[in-house]
């Protein structure tokens, strides 16, 4: 699995971060959200689905 973040539609929600605190961080001087690990382990999947899902802008994909 590929996580990918388009970084002009991101709006810094925050959405994905809730779901995926491991994949995905807001830093303090970004304005993106940053992908901490875009090939994260099966193990995190349905956390990461969950936060492409709950993204408002539909900034997350997922690559298989």
């Amino acid at each position: 699995m590929r996580v990918i973040r388009n970084a002009d539609t991101c709006a810094l929600h925050g959405e994905c971060v809730l779901a995926a605190p491991g994949v995905f961080e807001i830093r303090d001087d970004d304005e993106v959200v940053t992908v901490l690990n875009t090939e994260p382990g099966e193990e995190l999947r349905r956390s990461v689905e969950n936060a492409a899902l709950a993204c408002p802008t539909g900034s997350i994909r997922i690559e298989d």
